[in-house]
């Protein structure tokens, strides 16, 4: 009996980590599903706009929705995905569509969909407003006939925030980042950088440890397309005279 007893304890505890895999893969392949159809929003307003939408917009009167996030540290107006439901791109029972299930943010106050699922790329989903020193990531938004190589141009990915740059995604970015905005805590999940920055509490083992198998992301790009590419294949490196990775990858042509 101690000897059935020990093997299938054996057997149990050499089968965990598969099935710990295998639980990643499942739900690495619904965060994909995810994006696939959050990008089938994008190109349908689009198409029908002749412009993507705001990454945020600021706004006196909350969308139908009510104002998301917490009004203690998050900016109220109107969010990127705000205008797929008035438009009707995503019905109000598809908001889990919103929610990456690979999330590992351990913060209660953090606990809402602008946090640690999925981040538009501002050079394009611009802000109508924020600081003077992101003045690049101000102003309407891009449309898909402004963006020349839009198979290579980041639109949509998993992310700390859900507006995101490509100076949360560089070794040295222009003007330094910090944890007092909860914007600038933006993040690509696994990015190698990551382990020197500073976070709130809660969002670390998400923006250390990664998401997916592997430290990958699942991404969008502004053709439609999706594709799933190791978080650190979209690192922005300072060079001597400007920045590798940066274009179009993530600021567009």
């Amino acid at each position: 009996m101690i000897v059935v007893i020990f093997v299938i304890s054996l057997l149990i505890a050499l089968s965990l980590p598969y099935l710990t895999k295998s639980r990643q893969q499942a739900t690495a392949i619904v965060c994909s599903s995810n994006v696939k159809q959050l990008m089938a929003a994008f190109i349908g307003y689009e198409t029908e706009n002749r412009t993507f939408p705001y990454g945020f917009r600021d706004s006196a009167s909350p969308p139908p929705e009510g104002y998301p996030g917490n009004i203690a540290f998050d900016r109220t107006g109107w969010w990127w995905f705000n205008y797929f439901f008035k438009y009707s791109y995503l019905s109000k029972d598809k908001k889990a569509t919103l929610w990456c299930p690979s999330r590992r943010i351990r913060n209660d106050k953090l606990d809402h969909v602008l946090h640690g699922n999925y981040g538009v790329n501002q050079s394009i989903c611009k802000s109508s407003s924020g600081l003077k020193s992101k003045e690049e990531f101000i102003g309407k938004p891009s449309g898909l006939s402004a963006i020349l190589r839009p198979a290579e141009t980041i639109l949509i990915v998993d992310s700390g925030y859900s507006i995101i740059t490509w100076w949360h995604a560089a070794d040295y970015p222009p003007f330094p980042l910090n944890n007092i905005f909860i914007e600038d805590t933006a993040y690509l999940p696994g990015l190698q950088i990551n382990s020197s920055r500073k976070f709130w509490e809660g969002q670390q083992g998400d923006a250390i440890q990664g998401r997916h198998p592997g430290k990958q992301v699942n991404v969008g790009f502004t053709d439609g397309h999706i594709g799933t590419v190791k978080s650190d294949g979209l690192l922005v490196e300072k060079t001597e005279n400007n920045y590798r990775n940066l274009s179009p990858l993530w600021r567009p042509k």
